[in-house]
């Protein structure tokens, strides 16, 4: 079976007492003197029928042999109001072919139709009696088997998106870290020549942005190997912007830091994609701008938080794309705005000089202020 430890017992119980609501109603509803009696002692019996629904995800195959009894003993022993569906036999059935494993939802499939035939026999012996039982036990089978699909595309697509988030996370991670890096080993060899003292804080710096890539590598690594389970590292966010820029700085391009607007605590995961945007629009200015600056800008508005990064470099290199065709940052920011119902633009910067990269995200309700 399946694990259901994080499966809450309220909606068992929940679905246990609509069944039993629904086979209360021909105990409460005005009946003709021909009909069996509605006794305490046939509605004791209903009760029992339903109550092991409780248990119906823990161990269907025992509540569906514990159901099946107590149908018998009301059937054989109590001469008591019927049922117009056979509300716990449906639901049992949908669930084992829901959520079973496969040899025992076959098994139970084999048996339905003896099941039936039995079930319908101690009760009216019709044919009419048994086709419908046939369709309905069928269509909560189908049911059942749709319902595992559509959970198990559900949890496919997540796994994707999952798979897709660290994607980009390592891409950028390992773009700017090796951009900066790059940058500073190509200065090396003019500081010793030029300016010796310079060519020791270059090294420093090339040591420490490898240093603090592998550290973010092996924390993200670390949660893929230990699972589900593993302790959550906290993701950057704004708070982490200035020891980002520091590191860009010691690479040779002055940075500005600009913040506007009543700034807030954002959501992790809004807080990790302003982060990466301001990450991966710098790496491109590295890379591909020849810029001597940089200036990053973060508003706070009333529903909304706005990223905007420019440079003073060579601008956008045959229109709006930057850089190597076939290149991921700019389209991951596209993907991270995206995500959070933002949008993403870029282009020329102010009055056609540099390139600029300005990034809108809406904030929830409960974060605006």
């Amino acid at each position: 079976m399946r694990d259901f430890r994080g499966k809450s017992w309220a909606t068992d119980i929940g679905l246990a007492l609509l069944v039993q609501a629904a086979m209360t109603m021909p105990f409460v509803v005005p009946r003709a003197p021909d009909l069996p009696p509605a006794t305490w002692t046939a509605y004791g019996l209903t009760t029992l029928t339903v109550v092991p629904l409780v248990w119906r995800r823990r161990a269907p195959i025992a509540v569906l042999v514990a159901v099946l009894a107590t149908s018998a003993l009301y059937e054989l022993a109590v001469d008591g109001p019927g049922q117009p569906l056979p509300y716990t036999g449906l639901v049992l059935v949908h669930t084992i072919a829901s959520l079973s494993p496969r040899r025992t939802r076959l098994a139970v499939l084999a048996l339905l139709p003896a099941l039936i035939t039995v079930s319908v026999w101690l009760n009216t012996r019709s044919a009419r009696e048994l086709s419908f039982s046939v369709f309905v036990f069928g269509a909560a089978y189908a049911l059942g088997r749709l319902s595992d699909t559509r959970q198990r595309y559900v949890a496919e697509m997540a796994a994707a998106r999952e798979r897709a988030r660290i994607a980009r996370e390592m891409h950028d991670i390992l773009s700017h870290a090796v951009s900066l890096m790059v940058v500073q080993a190509e200065a090396g060899p003019v500081a010793v020549r030029a300016a010796p003292e310079r060519a020791e804080a270059a090294f420093e710096a090339i040591s420490g942005t490898g240093r603090e890539a592998m550290v973010q590598l092996r924390r993200m690594l670390g949660v893929l190997r230990e699972g589900d389970d593993a302790p959550r590292v906290p993701q950057p966010g704004p708070a982490d912007l200035p020891a980002l820029l520091e590191r860009v700085r010691d690479s040779g391009l002055d940075v500005s830091y600009d913040v506007t607007g009543a700034a807030r605590a954002l959501p992790p995961d809004l807080g990790a994609t302003v982060y990466r945007v301001v990450q991966e629009a710098l790496t491109n200015t590295v890379r591909h701008a020849r810029a001597g600056s940089a200036a990053v800008r973060l508003a706070y508005g009333e529903g909304e938080v706005e990223v905007t990064v420019t440079d003073d470099g060579r601008g956008p290199a045959g229109g709006w794309n930057r850089g190597p065709a076939g290149g991921h940052g700019l389209a991951g920011i596209r993907e991270r705005a995206a995500a959070h119902g933002g949008t993403a633009a870029h282009g020329p910067g102010p009055g056609g000089r540099g390139f600029r990269v300005a990034v809108t995200l809406p904030l929830a309700r409960e974060v605006a202020v």
